[in-house]
């Protein structure tokens, strides 16, 4: 599917905000709101839109730990066997397979340090296949943003 001006600046619209009304999106693209319907059902089924999310200030849900992990497989090959097992535990948010000393990268949350520990300890390190893993704490997120269409 080839995007022209009108499908960008509907995403920008969404990227701003997910829950804008299409008939907002239409004033200010200047197009009825069948037209922004219409232009969202072709970027889904195409696959460029996948979905719309909620974003959490998970500190204010008493998530106050974010760290990000990098693992190391025992073989390449258990990648899928291991990213089965991971995508079960709740606290992670996101899996990369990742080129250079880690396998994978994942970035979990956790309510405290004890809450971080427990699940290293009796969840991820207990995956089979793993053979190490390293952690680092994010002490602030500075930037989290999507990116913009030209």
């Amino acid at each position: 599917m080839t995007l022209d001006e009108i499908d960008h600046k509907i995403i920008s619209l969404l990227q701003e905000d997910a829950q804008r009304p299409y008939t907002e999106i239409a004033e200010r693209v200047c197009v009825s709101p069948g037209t922004v319907h219409v232009r969202m059902r072709k970027l889904k089924q195409s696959g460029i839109v996948t979905g719309s999310t909620l974003k959490l200030d998970y500190s204010k849900l008493g998530y106050d730990i974010k760290a990000f992990l990098g693992i190391y497989l025992e073989k390449s090959g258990l990648y899928d066997d291991v990213v089965d097992q991971l995508r079960d535990i709740p606290e992670i948010l996101s899996i990369d397979y990742t080129t250079g000393d880690y396998s994978i990268f994942v970035k979990i949350i956790c309510r405290d340090t004890n809450h971080l520990r427990e699940v290293l300890h009796d969840k991820i390190q207990q995956v089979r296949g793993i053979d190490r893993t390293e952690t680092i704490i994010s002490l602030e997120e500075t930037l989290d943003r999507e990116v913009k269409l030209d």
